[in-house]
């Protein structure tokens, strides 16, 4: 089952995505800020939260195939 969750994570999190949040969150604030459109400030926080997520996954992604690929041995001193 986790190898299905992360495999899925790995198609879905990409860093593309994490980039098109970004752009995003650009575009957004200076539409907001050049006084084009007022919204409210709670979209850009769920922009950040969503680009924190995919960062997130992708760390994780990545940080279980280093695991796998390297088999991390703890010495007891």
């Amino acid at each position: 089952m986790e190898k299905i969750i992360f495999k899925h994570i790995d198609r879905f999190a990409r860093y593309e995505t994490f980039i098109v949040v970004g752009i995003l969150m650009v575009i957004g604030t200076s539409v907001k800020l050049l006084g084009v459109y007022d919204f409210s400030s709670d979209w850009f926080w769920l922009l950040a939260g969503l680009g924190l997520v995919v960062e997130g996954s992708i760390s994780l992604a990545k940080q279980r195939r280093f695991e796998k690929k390297y088999k991390i041995i703890e010495r007891k001193e």
